[in-house]
């Protein structure tokens, strides 16, 4: 099969071992003419890195970088990227890396011309509405990770630095104006990266085929995404070279991103004040809890759950699926539980509360209140029980 496309679905996507030589195209096509380029800081010395600045600097586009990027962007990392656009006169973001820089890139590019701060744009209601939309400057993003799909997403999850909340910020207009998906930039991922942005990816599409929103193109993206998370990601986690299987593993990422425009729920719900605090991986982070919470959602989802095993080639029925689960963390070896990411079980109490107010929480298929929230984070220290 030749894996190389043209998407616009559902923005411009162009996928394909090679297509990171387009970059300065993408940019042309954006409307860009002088990009700030926003990456971590693990890529700044990179070659991959290096390569897409030699793409923008040979078209004339410059190479300006930005590469102070946490693995858990903050209001400090953003504040700092937009003077940086502010003073250079950039007129639009290539936002390169996982699903930080993504992130942080896509709101550099929305707020450096918004007057009011960052967080009355928070995913509630219509928050949206407040920002002056004809000030968003147009971003091109490129993976270079399978798992968060950000390149697809019309919002960022941006670590509030005083209060150490992450919040999640909504704007239709932060939908990247094209997308550079390169397998060949996830080559080099070591296999703990591999695994852990692989099981972000695999949430996404559980939670999202799980929610009980009515969505059936979505859920139909989830229920593929995570077929292709089954074939691939023990592949790309085992031969890291293996082009196919990092093609799939891009695919399912993006796909994942998508399907969950229908919701997401407690695995989310969940992790996000544990990244927030102890700035842990956000996909090793899902992986931890993701069988505490599938256990813990069983009585709303089990008849689904059984579909999606029939699909995606499981043993049969609800256990089946969640056998498959813990076999796949431990054959990437992520950690079984909260314990072993170094979580104080005594912040219950915190935790519980900070994740009742994330706003993945209200797509649970099962409706969360403190108490059940604080009982399923004790669950996730628990041994798993097979």
């Amino acid at each position: 099969m030749q894996m190389i496309a043209n998407w616009s679905f559902p923005n411009e996507i162009r996928f394909g071992a090679g297509r990171i030589r387009e970059l300065a195209q993408a940019c042309s096509s954006s409307g860009i003419s002088r990009p700030l380029f926003v990456t971590d800081k693990g890529m700044t010395n990179l070659p991959a890195t290096a390569l897409a600045l030699d793409v923008l600097d040979d078209a004339g586009l410059g190479r300006e970088l930005f590469g102070e990027v946490d693995p858990n962007p903050t209001d400090l990392n953003l504040n700092a990227g937009i003077a940086v656009f502010r003073d250079g006169e950039f007129d639009g973001i290539v936002a390169f890396g996982g699903g930080s820089a993504i992130d942080l890139g896509k709101m550099i590019a929305f707020m450096a011309g918004q007057t009011r701060p960052i967080w009355d744009f928070e995913d509630k209601h219509d928050w949206w509405t407040r920002a002056d939309s004809s000030v968003i400057s147009p971003i091109v993003a490129v993976p270079t990770t399978a798992g968060t799909g950000s390149e697809v997403g019309r919002a960022s999850v941006i670590t509030n630095s005083d209060t150490r909340a992450k919040k999640i910020i909504f704007h239709p207009r932060v939908l990247p104006t094209a997308v550079i998906a390169d397998p060949e930039l996830t080559l080099e991922l070591p296999p703990a990266m591999t695994a852990g942005t692989g099981m972000d990816a695999f949430a996404h599409c559980l939670e999202a085929y799980c929610s009980p929103s009515y969505h059936p193109m979505c859920e139909g993206i989830a229920l593929e995404g995570m077929r292709l998370v089954k074939e691939n990601l023990p592949r790309a986690y085992k031969f890291g070279k293996d082009i196919e299987a990092r093609s799939n593993m891009m695919s399912a990422a993006s796909m994942g991103a998508v399907a969950f425009q229908k919701g997401l729920g407690a695995i989310h719900a969940i992790s996000h004040p544990v990244g927030a605090v102890y700035n842990t991986h956000h996909g090793t982070t899902n992986a931890a809890v993701m069988p505490a919470v599938l256990a813990f959602n069983r009585p709303a989802i089990e008849n689904r759950i059984a579909s999606a095993a029939a699909y995606i080639g499981t043993p049969e029925g609800f256990d089946g699926f969640y056998s498959y689960v813990l076999e796949l963390k431990s054959t990437l070896n992520v950690p079984s539980n909260l314990l072993e990411l170094g979580v104080d079980i005594n912040m219950v109490d915190d935790l519980a509360r900070r994740a009742i107010e994330d706003p993945a929480i209200r797509g649970n298929p099962v409706k969360m209140t403190f108490e059940s929230t604080r009982d399923l984070y004790l669950r996730c220290f628990q041994p798993i029980q097979a």
